[in-house]
């Protein structure tokens, strides 16, 4: 199965469920539809009417086995070395797809801050590139890659509220 809409009925909540959500707390977003989109290389050539910050999802995993979302702006370099003592964890590496499912509730290339909403034991530390806080709005898949949700940083807050997630700021 690939992170399609084509797919959506097999995940623990569907894209639909969550912008529902969404709705009822008032978090206001602007939706677009595209191809399937697996990376930020794909994304850059389905940009229009999405002016404004786009980022890359990294789902990770230290060998203590704790979980990690890292959300940055798409083109900050990140130095997988050095990322460990940043976010205080030990050695990094990707998390398997049958973990991002478990821990996350999506496949790859659907990873973002909406798939939080399937983090209800709070077993994934959400870091998220501080400069996102800035942005005049930011682009995140809303459970699947054939969708885009853009949102302001206060909606970003909010969501997070809903969630009771505590991110981990940092500068990269």
């Amino acid at each position: 199965m690939d992170a399609s809409s084509e797919f959506k009925d097999t995940l623990p909540t569907t894209p639909d469920a969550l912008l529902a959500i969404l709705d009822s707390a008032g978090i206001e977003y602007t939706r677009h539809i595209h191809p399937p989109l697996r990376t930020v290389e794909d994304s850059k050539g389905h940009r229009d009417g999405m002016p404004g910050t786009h980022v890359k999802n990294l789902y990770l995993r230290d060998r203590k086995k704790r979980n990690f979302l890292l959300i940055a702006q798409e083109d900050r370099a990140i130095d997988m070395k050095s990322l460990p003592e940043v976010i205080g964890s030990d050695r990094l590496s990707f998390g398997s797809a049958d973990r991002l499912f478990e821990f996350l509730g999506v496949r790859p290339g659907a990873v973002s801050l909406f798939t939080l909403i399937n983090d209800s034991e709070h077993r994934v530390q959400l870091t998220l590139d501080s400069s996102l806080m800035t942005a005049e709005r930011v682009y995140f898949h809303p459970l699947v890659n054939d969708l885009t949700i853009g949102v302001t940083p206060v909606a970003i807050r909010a969501f997070l509220a809903l969630t009771r997630h505590q991110p981990k700021m940092i500068d990269l």
